[in-house]
């Protein structure tokens, strides 16, 4: 545990970022996180092949309490659509428990640059003036009802975050208000955080060689310290959310996708 005293500082920074983010964007905050937690887990001994899938897990386990305290905080402002999310969550938690078996197969550059590509797509529909565009105005029925929600859940959990970045820009594609998106979002990462936070501990339980602050994937010192600071600013976040103009929040998330792709990249 005194290994990561030097590391308090910059965890809770992270740990305030991600969760005014998580309340301002709907997003789990991973993206924060995960960077601080790359760094952090080197001085604590993770080997390089785990550190990634390590930073993840424990990023997902962060996620459950920050989704947690944005959930409460966009839903006493009316913000969470619960018919999304009912109609979803089978299908987001089976994508999710998927996608963090299939991450333990890729190697850490190749988990980066999946995300580049997918958050940059997301990032234009956000940036430009794309308001009309829209690929309907209720949600998918059929079988894309079903197949959609499974993809978020499934790239979400290979990515290690709540999910929002691919769920908002998703939702406000079929014409759901980005303010009602972004607390909808919170509550399926939340799902996705859980089911997919799950697989990863499990999963890492056969792995050699990880530090014994781990109980497979997640190293849980980091997990508690990020939490403590995210669970604090999360609800701050929200109420920043449903002060600003749509069109503000839209570009804004679109920057905060241009600027995490930016960090992941160059982190590899």
């Amino acid at each position: 545990m005194e290994d990561i005293v030097g590391f308090i500082v910059p965890l809770l920074a992270a740990g305030a970022v991600a969760g005014f983010l998580a309340g301002l964007l709907g997003i789990g905050g991973g993206i924060v996180t995960i960077p601080a937690l790359f760094i952090a887990l080197e001085g604590l001994g993770v080997p390089i092949e785990w550190r990634m899938h390590t930073s993840i897990a424990t990023s997902l386990v962060i996620i459950i309490a920050t989704n947690s305290s944005s959930v409460y905080a966009h839903h006493k402002k009316g913000g969470v659509d619960w018919a999304i999310v009912k109609d979803w969550w089978l299908f987001i938690l089976v994508g999710a428990i998927a996608g963090s078996f299939f991450a333990k197969t890729l190697k850490t550059a190749e988990l980066v640059y999946i995300f580049a590509v997918l958050a940059g797509l997301l990032a234009l529909k956000m940036l430009l003036p794309l308001d009309r565009l829209k690929a309907g105005d209720t949600l998918p029925s059929g079988l894309f009802r079903f197949i959609n929600p499974m993809l978020i859940g499934f790239f979400s959990a290979v990515m290690g975050i709540g999910g929002g970045s691919f769920s908002v820009p998703y939702m406000t594609l079929y014409g759901i208000p980005i303010h009602r998106a972004v607390g909808t979002a919170s509550l399926a990462g939340l799902v996705i955080s859980v089911s997919a936070g799950a697989g990863y501990l499990i999963g890492g339980l056969s792995v050699a060689g990880l530090p014994s602050s781990n109980i497979g994937f997640v190293n849980w010192p980091s997990a508690l310290i990020v939490a403590v600071a995210s669970v604090f600013f999360a609800p701050l976040g929200a109420k920043a959310a449903h002060k600003m103009p749509k069109k503000l929040l839209s570009v804004a998330f679109g920057i905060f996708l241009v600027v995490a792709t930016y960090r992941l990249v160059t982190s590899v």
